[in-house]
């Protein structure tokens, strides 16, 4: 099984601090973001990794290379900067992700979340989403849980963690870049063809300078 990470934005709701850093390369107790997703994957047996990149793209794989250090592989996905969005840049790295399904995460998000809860198969569906309760930034929330079904119509909503497991066949729809990954998932959804569940731990989205103050607070 493979893993993508994806670290190809901008980060410019983090300028100064990503003005010569990518912000998976911003650090938490001295440690990359990115880092800690390789190593809570690798702990699982996941040694094949895909990281798209674009902003910065050579200072990523300047730190991480081809994995060795970290005891897994990297191959990685060069994109010209916001030129696919999130969907497309997953479809344009297809053909490295190979047609099993593989786990998704946002290279900027810290989080303590079991990824073994990713193991399963999905069978039946098309993707699982890992939802997390609403931080302030995102009051609204993105999806709902209905019997383990993600869901539209529903309440409470909840916030997508940028975590999940996707099939490759969930990305054949994207057509033409730049895609965005939302719109995609709300087709699914509706289809019910995409399962979901709720983690109460620690989660951040890492998106502005004062977020990741107060995280490294938090945890430092």
């Amino acid at each position: 099984m493979k893993a993508m990470i994806l670290a190809a934005g901008q980060g410019k709701r983090m300028r100064p601090l990503t003005l010569h850093t990518p912000k998976p390369l911003l650090t938490v107790n001295n440690k990359p973001l990115m880092q800690y997703h390789i190593e809570a994957l690798r702990q699982l047996g996941i040694k094949e990794f895909v990281v798209n990149l674009a902003y910065l793209g050579s200072k990523i794989e300047d730190y991480f290379a081809d994995g060795t250090k970290f005891g897994v592989h990297i191959q990685y996905s060069y994109e010209e900067v916001d030129a696919l969005e999130t969907a497309g840049g997953i479809k344009q790295a297809l053909s490295l992700l190979g047609n099993e399904e593989f786990i998704l995460v946002n290279g900027d998000v810290w989080t303590d979340y079991d990824f073994s809860r990713l193991q399963q198969p999905l069978n039946e569906f098309e993707a699982k989403l890992v939802l997390v309760n609403n931080p302030e930034h995102h009051k609204a929330g993105d999806f709902a849980i209905d019997n383990g079904l993600a869901s539209l119509n529903t309440l409470p909503k909840y916030t997508y963690a940028g975590i999940g497991r996707f099939s490759t066949r969930f990305f054949q729809a994207v057509k033409q870049v730049p895609a965005p990954l939302g719109p995609l998932l709300k087709a699914s959804i509706q289809q019910q063809k995409v399962c979901a569940e709720l983690h109460e731990g620690d989660w951040c989205d890492v998106g502005t300078p004062a977020r990741l103050a107060s995280l490294k607070q938090q945890v430092e």
